[in-house]
């Protein structure tokens, strides 16, 4: 039996808990909620890795671990995630369940307690961050921005993305940029910091067997000291419903590659996760390029060979649906009609019975698999919390379970093709 609690700990402050026997281990995060910008993206990265190097009590990586050892091998890392328009930073703890640890160990308080220390406490030098981390963490941040472009296949979506939504905050990586990132100092990372403890919403998670009174006095004793402004700087979510022109816009780059990268980008007519179809969006997108079985996968990967992949994804927050394909340069033609050709076979309700079942039966298993692990769980929770929803996965799934074809072929009427990204050879 799984029961899931809401409740707001201080102003500001939401925890949701799920309690449950499922699992040996806990799971616990806090989470910040900043609006996405280009002015504050790399320095918000930064600040969960700079926080995570060390607290006053416990002022290094080595004084940390040993922290983490006496709570019977557990584990906090820092998370910097992009949940449509809102930029979601802070820490995920794991660690052993209090009903498999020896009697009255209090692992969940302990562990509360040093998250806590994690995000108020941090170990400081005149009066700010300790320089040779800020510098430390701020190296392997521009090394993580750089190294984006070596992976081909997510580098022309970030691409496709920044081009798509040039001009809205979705345009921003979750990471920021390369200058920004290498221009954060300590100075101004430590006023960042205070001013995220002030005004950013904070979502707190917690998973186990714990009931959900004692989870809410475990983290409001070790969130006692955290400064609340009057006014919170809430995130917004700004859905485009239609392509911003009148024809796709053509975005063409050259590398040193072998295998060209075609991405496109659709706007989904408002169909998003606020709305009422978006259960049957998420049996479309699985019919038209999210599984094996998908209309792109079988026709124009297999049946056609005109791809090494093809697959879509959706961006619920946002009402995107972008298709990634890697193909031969010549093919890029032939690959970009085929995979729009099999979005109009899904407009005009071109699928077979076995396809669109099983396609449902693909988000239903996703969506069970996400009550099972641990973590796919708490990304679902702070997706909600980001949202402003409560649905648990069990209720989405009463709701696949209901689409009907004529729904999906709906879905698939309202997408507009807004931005395609091709990466090419230097010499094609």
């Amino acid at each position: 039996m799984t029961q899931v609690t809401q409740r707001d700990l201080m102003p500001g402050v939401r925890l949701t808990a799920v309690q449950t026997h499922k699992f040996k281990s806990n799971q616990l995060s806090v989470t910040l909620l900043a609006p996405l910008a280009a002015e504050t993206a790399s320095a918000n990265a930064l600040l969960p890795y700079v926080l995570r190097r060390g607290t006053r009590a416990h002022p290094d990586l080595e004084s940390l671990s040993a922290a983490l050892d006496e709570l019977y091998g557990g584990s906090i890392e820092p998370a910097v995630r992009k949940k449509g328009e809102a930029q979601c930073l802070g820490f995920v703890a794991s660690f052993l369940d209090d009903a498999y640890a020896p009697e009255g160990a209090g692992i969940l308080e302990g562990a509360a307690r040093l998250l806590g220390d994690l995000l108020l406490r941090p170990v400081t030098e005149d009066g700010g961050f300790r320089k040779e981390y800020v510098e430390g963490e701020r190296s392997n941040l521009v090394d993580r921005i750089q190294a984006q472009v070596n992976e081909k296949r997510s580098y022309s979506l970030l691409r496709l993305t920044q081009e798509m939504c040039a001009g809205e905050p979705y345009g921003v990586d979750r990471l920021g940029d390369e200058e920004s990132a290498a221009a954060v100092t300590a100075e101004g990372l430590w006023a960042r910091y205070q001013t995220l403890l002030a005004q950013a919403p904070v979502e707190l998670y917690y998973c186990g067997s714990a009931d959900a009174d004692r989870v809410a006095a475990a983290l409001t004793a070790a969130l006692d000291s955290l400064p609340r402004a009057e006014e919170l700087d809430e995130p917004d979510h700004g859905v485009q419903d239609n392509a911003t022109q009148d024809q796709p816009r053509l975005v063409t780059e050259a590398m040193d590659v072998t295998q060209g990268k075609l991405a496109l980008g659709f706007r989904t007519g408002g169909a998003c996760v606020w709305e009422d179809d978006y259960p049957a969006l998420l049996v479309f997108n699985a019919l038209y390029g999210g599984t094996p079985t998908s209309k792109l996968f079988l026709n124009v990967r297999e049946k056609l060979s005109l791809c090494y992949f093809a697959s879509s994804s959706l961006e619920k927050f946002k009402g995107i649906m972008v298709v990634s394909s890697g193909i031969e340069f010549r093919n890029y033609e032939k690959a970009k009609a085929e995979i729009l050709a099999q979005l109009d076979n899904c407009r005009a309700g071109a699928f077979e019975d076995w396809e669109l079942e099983g396609a449902r039966r693909a988000v239903v298993s996703a969506l069970r698999s996400t009550m099972d692990a641990q973590g796919r769980l708490e990304d679902y929770w702070l997706g909600q919390a980001v949202a402003g929803l409560a649905e648990p996965p069990q209720d989405l799934v009463d709701r696949v379970e209901a689409v009907t074809r004529a729904q999906v072929t709906a879905v698939a009427q309202k997408m507009e093709l807004d931005t395609i990204y091709f990466l090419k050879g230097k010499e094609d």
